[in-house]
């Protein structure tokens, strides 16, 4: 028997060796589809007393990302979603045409869009925050004075060791913020991981074939970044994985993993009285037959 046969008799009997192949052949082929140049799909009609969420992403690219439940909560609850681009990311050569992009993907997802400087804010993490407290507090203000304006009933910031320095600032940047805010102020609050896994979150969201579509879409429209880093290829995997994962986490360990392709994990909490506390007790796993409302009484 030739080393070709041979090679076809194993793959009859082993379909893991088509499951691996068929990977690599989408990772390769996905490197030559089009970026960014797609029609966005239409974006539900809000009514001007739609409840608010603000997300508040570290970098271009983060609405994307991250964006399983607010596509959710816009999509099937009907609330007005915006990002809040908090940095235009670190390169200055590059920030005009990263908002460009950002603002391309935000259509795409029927997301809003506010900035927080006409390049973004600068200098967003522990270290500026450490050395440079006067810096620090006028990008604290200008956070502060977002959440004033917008009154939000669910906020997204990244959760407290998300690894890169400017998604770490971010979160210390928003929490700095809300505790500035009179007493009576109060939404929810929804940590995000991406860089870092969260040891502790509470909630799995799972994600449509269609949502997720949309999101890798939006995240091809950040060409800039997705040429250096394909990050819309690996998107699905790591939705994939986030299913092995939160099953445990979430669901308890030993538990076995919900019927889910593609999820995303957030740790949920309520802001009152000046401090975060728990949303509800134990994890929720949030299937797409279930709105998304029912975590937001």
């Amino acid at each position: 028997m030739d080393g070709r046969a041979l090679d076809e008799m194993k793959d009859a009997l082993n379909p893991y060796r088509h499951l691996v192949s068929e990977y690599v052949r989408l990772m390769r082929e996905g490197k030559s589809y089009p970026l960014g140049k797609f029609p966005a799909p239409a974006s539900p009609d809000l009514t001007s007393s739609a409840p608010r969420v603000l997300i508040f992403s570290p970098h271009p690219d983060d609405e994307c990302i991250i964006g399983a439940l607010p596509l959710r909560l816009l999509r099937e609850a009907r609330l007005n979603v915006i990002n809040v681009a908090v940095t235009h990311g670190s390169k200055k050569e590059r920030q005009a045409e990263r908002l460009r992009e950002l603002q391309a993907a935000c259509r795409h997802l029927g997301f809003s869009l506010l900035t927080t400087a006409g390049n973004g804010l600068e200098q967003v993490n522990p270290q500026s925050r450490a050395q440079d407290p006067e810096g620090w507090k006028k990008s604290v203000a200008v956070i502060a004075r977002m959440l004033e304006a917008n009154q939000p009933k669910i906020i997204f910031v990244p959760h407290e060791r998300d690894w890169n320095q400017t998604h770490v600032g971010t979160h210390l940047l928003v929490l700095d913020a809300l505790k500035g805010l009179p007493a009576e102020f109060s939404c929810y609050v929804v940590e995000t991981e991406f860089w870092g896994a969260m040891d502790t979150p509470n909630l799995m969201v799972e994600s449509s074939e269609s949502d997720v579509t949309d999101m890798v879409t939006a995240t091809a429209c950040h060409a800039g970044e997705v040429r250096r880093n394909p990050y819309h290829l690996r998107l699905p995997p790591w939705l994939l994985d986030n299913v092995r994962r939160g099953g445990e986490l979430v669901g308890g360990q030993g538990a076995a993993a919900p019927d889910f392709v593609f999820a995303t994990l957030y740790r949920v909490s309520r802001w009152q009285q000046g401090r975060l506390d728990p949303a509800f007790e134990g994890g929720r796993q949030l299937s797409c037959q279930m709105n998304p409302t029912e975590l937001f009484p």
